[in-house]
């Protein structure tokens, strides 16, 4: 019997098969904090006596970026200081989001990477293991170089087809946390397979694994293929290939197929991501803020979508559209091909790389009753700030379609 991908990427990393239900200890690759979880995970490894191995760990000021209060500012200079200090690596106010940096130039296939973030799952669309963990935890990996990991179980998500116009990654990630439930993949591995996987491209990939932890998911991964190279080959890590497939007879609990052709688009509606509809159920409702951006949906091929439905028209004038490139080469990227002019031009705010509304701290948080659609993972009561604001999660093609037209929009409609 072969092994699934996580049976297979941990079991390399321990240099045995290993099987789901098996504790290991292994080295970890990367290790990373951002500026929200980044001051006690350093308060901890000063308790504990230092890191390690500081070229293995990444330190991200993306969630309050630039500070907008006193108290982060002080966050921040802490986290220089400790770079400073120790040699590990700094990514400062407007590099970008921390998972979007790492799939860019720090995560390979086969890698283990710990991040105190839930959304350092988004490395499993290169064939890493990556999980996030607590502060204290990824203190503990950072200090002696090694963590201990339970191979988790795994569903396996059979691909077929292709996506249709109008349809992406986001989309399939509704879907599945749809179909399984906020809690139904609790430590397991979402896996995956199929012969539609070669048909998603590595925007998308990153978009469905960064999602996984939305239905209680220890890891997303996809096989480390073609499509795998040739991003490694655009980011200039061509060197770091490493193939890597489950074997067709490996255990699985169980099975989704899914069929991308049939897939619309779909829409989770306040104040849960498994919440989810077709678009045409929720069409007409109101929209006050649009937000495209964050390290799901806030790469270029996101912004290409949003910005072909946008180019040439005009932003609804009761709605506020925000744009945030996920990271700075994003952002030179958009801003060379003309994106940022056509943003700016329709009526959009655009913003240097950061985490900004997602996570409720600025450049986007909601008023009392107001509804934001947006590109975002959550939508949990609060998310953006304000408890009594509302936020439901779509695509960039939803997203931009909405803000032209200042209710949830089918984009198959403006396309």
């Amino acid at each position: 019997m072969g092994s699934t991908l996580a049976e297979l990427i941990i079991g390399n990393a321990a240099g045995k098969t290993l099987r789901a239900g098996d504790l290991v200890v292994v080295e970890v690759d990367l290790a990373y904090v951002q500026d929200g979880t980044g001051p006690l995970t350093l308060e901890r490894l000063y308790q504990l006596g230092g890191v390690k191995d500081p070229g293995k760990m990444a330190v991200f000021i993306d969630h309050a970026s630039p500070s907008p209060r006193l108290e982060l500012s002080n966050d921040h200079r802490g986290l220089r200081e400790f770079c400073s200090k120790t040699g590990a690596m700094l990514f400062d106010a407007g590099c970008g989001i921390c998972h979007q940096i790492a799939a860019e130039s720090l995560v390979g296939p086969g890698d283990i990477v710990v991040g105190a973030d839930s959304h350092t799952v988004m490395g499993g669309a290169l064939g890493a293991f990556a999980t996030g963990m607590g502060s204290t935890d990824v203190a503990v990996a950072l200090h002696t170089g090694m963590v201990w990991l339970r191979v988790p179980e795994t569903i396996r998500v059979n691909l077929m087809g292709s996506f249709s116009r109008g349809v992406c990654g986001k989309d399939l990630a509704l879907f599945v946390i749809g179909t399984l439930g906020s809690e139904g993949a609790n430590y397991m591995s979402l896996e995956f397979a199929g012969p539609g996987v070669a048909a998603v491209d590595m925007s998308d990939r990153l978009t469905v694994a960064n999602m996984a932890v939305e239905c209680g998911a220890k890891a997303g991964l996809f096989p480390s293929d073609e499509v795998t190279l040739e991003y490694l080959r655009q980011t200039g890590r061509a060197g770091d290939y490493l193939p890597l497939a489950p074997a067709p007879d490996s255990p699985v609990t169980f099975n989704i197929d899914i069929d991308l052709d049939t897939l619309g688009p779909l829409v989770a509606m306040p104040d849960s991501v498994d919440s989810v509809f077709p678009v045409e159920d929720v069409t007409g409702t109101r929209v006050d803020q649009v937000f495209i951006g964050s390290c799901t949906n806030g790469r270029l091929e996101d912004l290409r979508v949003a910005r072909d439905i946008l180019r040439g028209r005009r932003v609804d004038r009761g709605v506020r559209l925000v744009v945030i490139p996920a990271s700075r080469d994003v952002f030179l990227e958009a801003t060379r091909l003309g994106y940022t002019a056509d943003f700016i031009e329709a009526g959009a705010l655009v913003l240097s790389p950061t985490c900004g509304p997602c996570v409720g701290v600025h450049a986007g948080v909601l008023g009392d009753g107001e509804m934001c659609l947006s590109t975002q993972n959550r939508n949990f009561k609060g998310r953006m700030g304000n408890p009594k604001g509302r936020i439901c999660l779509a695509s960039p093609a939803v997203a931009a379609a909405s803000a032209l037209t200042g209710y949830i929009t089918d984009p198959r409609e403006v396309l």
